[in-house]
This record gives C-alpha cells, structure tokens and sequence, in this order.
C-alpha cells in the first residue's frame, strides 16, 4: 500500500504555519497571500492546532469580533487529527471523510510538523492511481497504442 510519505515526496513538504499569539487578521492575510485554507499553529516547535478559514468565519466574523484583536490561540482548532509519513493514503483519506476535515498535519512521534497533505492532495493521488489502472486495463484489452 501507498503511504502520506509518497504525496509528500512529490508536493514537498513546506508547511506555512503560525504563532498561538498571533492575530486572526495576520492568519487570514497570510492564507489569503498563499491561496490557502488552513494554517498549523506551532507552539515551542510543536502543532498545537490549526487554524482554517471556517475557524475565522464561524468564531470570528460571524461573532463580530476584530480580526485585528483576536490571537490565533483564542479561535483555533485545539484537537488536530494528525498523521504520520507511515500512514496508509486509504487511512488518511478515510479519517478526512468520517471526521469531515480538509487538511491533515503530517507529524513525527513527538508531534513535530513534517508536511501537511490535504483532501484534495488525497483524491488527485486517487485519481493519478485511477488513471494508471485505465491505461494498464485498457493496455491489456486493445494492446499497446502509438
């Protein structure tokens, strides 16, 4: 079986992350910067949660409070379903699915950020495996083609 440590060796492993004590407002501007939805927040080289755009929307807008007054630590997402590079990419995307969370921190034993993988990082892998399988059967049916 395929693990995480295979969608990290081709997207890398480079994590944006962010301080407890930073504002909302510099969460949101650097996801906004970087075209992403979810920061892991590292506390003393450690994840201690994560923060994502639902977080800013449900406990920060909604609430109307001042994205430029609010830390990280006050509005994050304390329990972080992790995995680890070992993990199975069935595994990963089944607790995606049952636990209905978009990104997944990638951690050593001692909870040491490694990578980050995504949902959508789990149904490309799917769908890159998909299409090896269609090639192969299709292959195996017609012969090879030109």
């Amino acid at each position: 079986m395929s693990t995480v440590s295979k969608i990290l060796a081709q997207k890398g492993s480079q994590v944006l992350s962010i301080s407890p004590e930073a504002t909302v407002l510099d969460a949101a501007l650097l996801m906004n910067e970087h075209k992403i939805g979810a920061l892991v927040v590292i506390d003393q080289g450690r994840v201690a949660g994560i923060i994502t755009e639902r977080d800013v929307l449900r406990r920060v807008v909604a609430e109307r409070h001042d994205p430029a007054e609010v830390r990280v630590l006050d509005v994050m997402t304390r329990e972080v379903m992790c995995c680890r590079t070992d993990t199975e990419i069935d595994e990963a995307k089944q607790v995606c699915m049952n636990k209905l969370i978009r990104h997944l921190p990638v951690v050593k034993d001692d909870r040491q950020l490694v990578g980050m993988i995504s949902i959508g990082d789990l149904n490309a892998w799917n769908l890159c495996k998909q299409q090896n399988t269609i090639a192969y059967l299709h292959e195996y049916l017609y012969g090879q083609t030109a």
